[in-house]
């Protein structure tokens, strides 16, 4: 009978995958926006709380939400194009050093025809990764007016969610508590990772600008973007401006920018940001990396971006049943040692030990 219920809910499961990868686009713009609506909603709170009327706080914060979101999509937009139309003239500068460098092994007698293979490459072919994740990037921003509309909705709901919520499910105190607690995780998360993202790309920005590397601005930009996604996003955001400065002024510059990259993500990602944000994000590495591949081949580039607050929102909902507490313990990091001294409960005295203990007493009295 347990084997049959195992059974049933992997088939619910695989039921559930097949549903989200299906209506993947509506569905991840719709948790983009709520996402946005999580980290606006304090601003909205604090705007009716200095007596400024909910429509006009709702909007205000709307307002600046689509600035930020405008400014993106037109810098991203602009530094595409600029680099895209000067792509032709890095390629056959990248084609000219793969012949010169050819031409130097076989000047030193060295076999180059297992080779070839570098007269193949492109930078056209290697930026295409790069221009498909900016170009799903921007196919996102292109939605912008659809989640900044449900954005808008769920703004104005709020305020009385938690009354509607007590009244349509009355004792459910814990359930609400625990929306309460994922909406504070993804809210901390998003706003500690946007400062952490918004560093990392102005310090990659500015290095690679003081080295000369052209389009500067939009690899400190890529940095930023991708820096959302764990481990995979600055191995992505390094190899366009390595490859870059390979072409436009050769190895030397090249392996300066990757000490860069490799320095400034060491320390964002293993100094600053735990320090930040704690362990208080309760996801161990594994979790991280197995949850952004799942995400991203269920929801695509969106998948990969909320793949973190999906799986922190997933682990406090299995925190909160005993039977799937477990699932939640293995998820989280490795928890503290103790000391096992420490929680030993102290030794109880023997019969022995309490009759001498007592006949002391007696000759007292």
């Amino acid at each position: 009978m347990k084997e049959r219920h195992v059974l049933w809910n992997l088939a619910a499961l695989v039921i559930i995958i097949a549903g989200l990868s299906y209506a993947s686009s509506l569905i991840t713009l719709v948790l983009v926006a709520v996402f946005i609506a999580m980290v606006s909603a304090p601003a909205v709170l604090w705007l009716r709380k200095r007596g400024l009327p909910s429509a006009l706080a709702v909007l205000a914060v709307v307002l600046g939400v689509a600035g930020f979101f405008t400014g993106l999509g037109a810098l991203v937009g602009t530094s595409i194009n600029a680099f895209v139309r000067s792509a032709p003239v890095y390629k056959a500068r990248l084609d000219g050093q793969v012949d010169v460098l050819l031409g130097w092994l076989r000047a030193q007698g060295l076999e180059t025809s297992g080779m070839d293979l570098l007269q193949s490459v492109e930078i056209g072919s290697v930026m295409s990764i790069i221009g498909n994740l900016l170009g799903a990037l921007g196919g996102l921003l292109g939605n912008g007016l659809v989640i900044l509309i449900i954005v808008v909705f769920i703004l104005f709901e709020v305020p009385g969610m938690p009354a509607k919520f007590r009244a349509a499910f009355p004792g459910a105190e814990d359930s609400l508590s625990r929306l309460r607690l994922i909406a504070e995780n993804v809210e901390r998360y998003v706003m500690l990772k946007t400062f952490v993202s918004l560093l990392t790309g102005v310090v990659l920005g500015s290095w690679v600008a003081v080295l000369g590397v052209d389009f500067a601005l939009l690899w400190g930009l890529l940095a930023f973007l991708l820096n959302y996604i764990p481990t995979f996003g600055s191995i992505v955001a390094a190899v366009p401006a390595v490859l870059m400065a390979l072409v436009q002024f050769g190895p030397g510059v090249a392996l300066l920018v990757l000490i860069g990259y490799l320095v400034v993500n060491f320390v964002m990602g293993n100094v600053l940001e735990p320090r930040l944000m704690g362990r208080g994000m309760g996801l161990s590495t594994l979790v991280v990396f197995v949850s952004l591949l799942a995400w991203g081949s269920v929801l695509g580039l969106g998948g990969m971006f909320l793949a973190v607050p999906l799986t922190m929102a997933l682990k406090i909902v299995l925190e909160s049943t005993p039977e799937t507490r477990w699932l939640a313990v293995l998820m989280g990091p490795e928890p503290k040692q103790t000391n096992p001294a420490a929680q030993a409960p102290a030794a109880q005295p023997t019969p022995q030990a309490r009759n001498a203990d007592a006949q002391p007493r007696a000759r007292s009295m």
